[in-house]
């Protein structure tokens, strides 16, 4: 999410300078992101989020109606954030050029390693959030996961030639491994770097994988 400058008159502390409603949304969405990573949305209030971007309420429910409204655009804007690094590292595939399929699946785990080093414990917000009383609002939440697990399972029957229906399971497996060794990886102290995490998870994930292809083969020779 990309850092504006502070803004506008308000009954707070005055900020030095006057935002765009695109800028202010972006702020405010920065801050929530941080809030809602840190407290969890259960402990953040539309006023801390209002104080800590220093602008008044009205100014906040202005491009916000709700605390929840605010939370899935910060969850909408993560998933956003997966999607394209998912799709960076599928691309060779989508483009007929990758050729080894461990590479593939390396690139994957990658992906998931490189979005939650960058967006650190707004992965979270994916990947393991606290919204889950209302079913819409969990279904919201869980649609990126879901978009980046379909992109795979496209990726696993080009390299695989399972069915789509058998694809989106081993999709969904794939994913789980990643995003639990990512999350693992940026919460343990010492933990290995981003390659070694990728190449170690990798090799494990393909080693399933590659039975699939050869079960695959012997199928349908």
């Amino acid at each position: 999410m990309t850092p504006v400058p502070q803004d506008e008159p308000h009954d707070g502390p005055v900020a030095p300078a006057r935002l765009s409603r695109s800028e202010r949304r972006l702020q405010l969405l920065r801050v929530a992101q941080a809030l809602f990573s840190s407290e969890g949305y259960h402990h953040v209030s539309m006023d801390d989020i209002a104080d800590r971007a220093q602008v008044s309420k009205p100014v906040l429910y202005r491009h916000f109606p709700s605390k929840l409204d605010l939370y899935l655009a910060v969850v909408d804007e993560c998933g956003r954030d997966l999607l394209a690094t998912i799709d960076a590292a599928v691309a060779p595939v989508a483009a007929g050029t990758a050729q080894d399929g461990r590479a593939v699946v390396a690139a994957i785990v990658r992906a998931y390693i490189t979005f939650v080093d960058v967006a650190g414990e707004a992965s979270t917000l994916l990947f393991e959030s606290d919204v889950t009383h209302d079913a819409d609002a969990r279904s919201r939440v869980g649609h990126a996961s879901r978009q980046a697990a379909d992109r795979i399972a496209e990726v696993i029957v080009q390299v695989t030639a399972l069915s789509d229906e058998e694809a989106r399971t081993v999709s969904a497996a794939l994913v789980a491994m990643a995003e639990g060794a990512a999350l693992h990886r940026m919460r343990q102290e010492g933990s290995a770097s981003a390659q070694v995490t990728a190449d170690l998870v990798a090799r494990l994930a393909w080693a399933g994988v590659a039975g699939l292809v050869e079960d695959s083969r012997t199928t349908t020779t």
